[in-house]
């Protein structure tokens, strides 16, 4: 216990580093904006309102600006203390009721999505279970082009649908406000649909690995029911996926913004948008500290499961990796999406996409304007193929920038861990907004503000399946065989745990690009006219029942770039490895051989591509608690 309490000391003062940098830099938000304070929440509490010299004096009196940043949060931290997070500077009331009301509604919206994405990632690995649990691998195809589009699609876009569709045409079931459960279902959908998708294709890229186990294919061969198997095959993989799931539970309790707008939800992400935008710093703080609270909390929880469901093996090296070459992938549909992409980017190149008809708003696909026009007549083909040139490369480059980061911080978990639980919290709004402060408003803003809290899923990703992938028997050898730390590092750790986490970084790729521009509608990056892909969805989402050929276009599109990128990251592999040259007796080099020095001394062992076969596990199958 005192080891765990002096190793935890250090872990404790850098989460409380990090957390009181987020604090002040957030405290400091309208001075580092370099913009006038009380013109700010004059304007939130009245537009209409004259911003004369003396109505501003005497804003700055009322919320004692003057006194300066440092003074302002030190009277905020001090009332904290005291059980009170100030008053708003905007409506004038206290912050903690209804900051607790805003919080339970999106707890409660939290519990809903979450269930629909378990159910939805139960649908998505539901062959894999079923052809593992009956030792029928070798019959699974890989696939998940309907994930692949579950999972592009933007969560306001998927709400904008069910409230036109479900809501308001059929009349299903209610569409705005919060009043009681009802209202709660179609929300939980918009949420939990692309998350459950995302969490899905995680869980099914590591199910094939857990069955090819000994103990897996022991049960199988013994008539142990599939059922069974596959409970503890799924008990097995979800400890590599426990810190991700701790990202998407505050992600859907503060980063589902767009959503809680579309459905008019009072929750915590609408509130501190509100608060960010109206600089509203007593409710900012308020809301930002809860979310790092409970990023932390999820963190904690997080791996205090992953050590009870594996247990002593992740302890005593007792586990087989996970991650083992994969089938060749087929290149027909990556191909097929390619070429689908490139078509349609290709036929509106040539067309001017800021060219205004006011005589052909909103018209449908004809010969003229194929996929028809927007609310401003301008052709939506040729918007779309010029977006995809702007919005594809940034996204590229983010993606690429945040897969390297989060393997180097993932590699080291007791630095990037609390990074971690504390970038997760950060909605990418609220990141947009504290880098246009620092840097400000330009070109590559966006991107530098997606690049700070898209690497933090990779970086745990990598963190958990290097905790198991140091724990496999396998390298247990290796190491007693003389492998020192640089040759596990290149050689065994890296091999296993960079291509997951690579077909991860591909499966977020859509999503980055919708970030980019949602801050860029936002007035952090590319403004109108710009055709960015972000902006189409925003600008045409009100015109969705009138012209729903203006929202549809650009969410295939995007639907198609999320096809394209998952099912390329299943053939995402590493390169063959070269066969060893032969010794002078005709033996493989690397086998033991007699030196004038001693006896033979056996080489490290080596693995075939990818990660390769392992030794012979001698980890029981993971039992059920009774």
């Amino acid at each position: 216990m005192r080891a765990l309490a002096r190793s935890g000391a250090p872990a404790l003062m850098w989460r409380t580093l990090l957390v009181a940098c987020l604090v002040c830099g957030i405290g400091l938000l309208p001075w580092l904006s370099r913009t006038d304070p009380a013109l700010t929440v004059l304007r939130a509490r009245s537009a209409d309102r004259d911003p004369d010299p003396e109505t501003l004096r005497a804003v700055r009196d009322q919320l004692d600006l003057d006194d300066g940043p440092l003074t302002l949060l030190g009277h905020w931290l001090g009332g904290l203390l005291h059980g009170s997070a100030g008053t708003s500077w905007v409506s004038g009331s206290q912050v903690l009721p209804g900051f607790g009301l805003a919080l339970g509604v999106s707890l409660l919206l939290m519990a809903g999505a979450l269930a629909v994405a378990a159910a939805t990632a139960a649908a998505v690995c539901a062959r894999t279970l079923r052809l593992g649990a009956r030792g029928r691998l070798a019959d699974r195809r890989p696939g998940g082009t309907a994930t692949a589009v579950l999972a592009a699609l933007p969560e306001f876009l998927v709400a904008s649908v069910l409230v036109s569709v479900i809501g308001v045409q059929l009349g299903w079931l209610p569409a705005l406000g919060w009043y009681g459960p009802q209202w709660m279902v179609l929300p939980s959908l918009a949420i939990g649909l692309p998350a459950g998708a995302v969490l899905g294709r995680l869980l099914d890229d590591l199910l094939p690995g857990a069955f090819r186990e000994p103990w897996a294919m022991a049960a199988t061969a013994r008539g142990v029911p599939p059922t069974s198997v596959a409970r503890q095959a799924v008990r097995r993989c979800v400890p590599g996926l426990l810190p991700n799931v701790a990202l998407f539970v505050v992600g859907l309790t503060g980063g589902s913004v767009a959503v809680e707008q579309v459905f008019d939800i009072p929750g915590i992400g609408r509130l501190t948008l509100h608060a960010a935008l109206s600089q509203d710093l007593p409710v900012l703080q308020t809301g930002t500290l809860a979310l790092v609270l409970l990023a932390a909390s999820a963190g904690v929880l997080a791996r205090l499961a992953a050590r009870l469901l594996v247990g002593p093996a992740l302890r005593d090296g007792a586990l087989q990796s996970l991650h083992r070459p994969r089938p060749p992938a087929p290149r027909a549909l990556p191909l097929l999406y390619a070429g689908l992409l490139a078509a349609v980017v290709g036929a509106g190149l040539p067309r001017d996409p800021i060219a205004l008809d006011t005589l052909a708003r909103l018209q449908a696909p004809s010969p003229q304007h194929p996929f028809g026009t927007d609310a401003l007549g301008r052709d939506a083909l040729a918007r779309i193929s010029h977006g995809a040139l702007t919005t594809l490369g940034t996204a590229l480059a983010v993606s690429a920038a945040a897969l390297v980061t989060g393997l180097l911080l993932g590699l080291l978990p007791r630095l990037s861990g609390p990074l971690v639980d504390t970038l997760s919290a950060v909605p990418p709004v609220l990141a947009g907004l504290l880098v246009t402060g620092v840097m400000g408003s330009g070109p590559w803003t966006p991107a530098f503000a997606v690049t700070v809290v898209a690497w933090s899923p990779l970086a745990a990703h990598t963190s958990s399946l290097l905790r198991q992938e140091r724990a496999t028997a396998h390298l247990e050898a290796t190491r007693a065989l003389g492998a020192g730390r640089l040759h596990l590092l290149v050689h065994e750790l890296l091999p296993a745990v960079a291509l997951p986490v690579a077909r991860h970084a591909l499966l977020r790729l859509p999503g980055i690009a919708l970030s980019l521009a949602a801050l860029g509608f936002l007035g952090l990056g590319a403004q109108p006219p710009s055709p960015d892909w972000g902006l189409l969805l925003a600008e045409n989402q009100p015109y969705a029942e009138r012209a729903p050929w203006a929202v549809l276009f650009p969410a295939a599109v995007l639907a198609l770039l999320g096809a394209l990128a998952v099912t390329a990251a299943g053939g995402v592999r590493l390169p063959r490895r070269r066969t060893r040259p032969t010794g002078p007796a005709g033996t493989p080099a690397g086998t033991p051989a007699e030196t004038p020095a001693g006896p033979a001394v056996p080489a490290p062992p080596r693995r075939p591509e990818g990660t390769g076969a392992h030794l012979t596990s001698v980890s029981a199958p993971p039992t059920e608690e009774r």
